[in-house]
């Protein structure tokens, strides 16, 4: 065997390389052109599944949230109220609002004050958005809504 290595076209003096540095070349890449390196990059989505259901999950609720904010009753308020309230509620549960920023890297509370800045200046584009209040007469009936602007 000793005779053979010597022999051998890629003894150990030529390659410098041992038994384990050579097993360990088997595994390593061939050498990928840029083009070739990007595009394994890119098919490889940066956000396992598990984070894109989360990406969804607070998009949905942020998109829940500035799209029915104004809403009054039926489908739209209770669509706004859940989101506000997963939103600015406290939660420890696996995809509650601050775990899910953690997990995607953003900032609870900052996202948090971006709504709620965002919620103040639409309201403030649109003056008749102010509260519905409900009246009643004396004798207890109840009238028109009127129109209270939100403090």
């Amino acid at each position: 065997m000793d005779s053979e290595r010597e022999s051998s076209p890629y003894t150990r003096e030529q390659t410098c390389l041992t038994a384990s540095e050579k097993i360990a070349s088997l595994f390593q890449p061939d050498t990928l052109l840029s083009a070739q390196y990007f595009d394994d990059r890119r098919r490889k989505a940066p956000l396992e599944p598990v984070k894109r259901l989360m990406l969804a999950i607070l998009e949905d609720a942020i998109n829940c949230f500035q799209d029915n904010h104004r809403a009054r009753c039926g489908k739209s308020k209770r669509l706004f109220d859940e989101a506000r309230e997963w939103i600015f509620g406290v939660s420890d549960w696996v995809f509650g609002f601050e775990n899910i920023c953690s997990a995607l890297g953003f900032e609870p509370q900052y996202i948090r004050a971006g709504l709620l800045r965002w919620k103040e200046k639409e309201l403030a584009k649109h003056p008749s958005a102010g509260l519905w209040k409900k009246q009643r007469s004396a004798s207890g009936k109840k009238h028109l809504p009127k129109v209270v602007r939100a403090a």
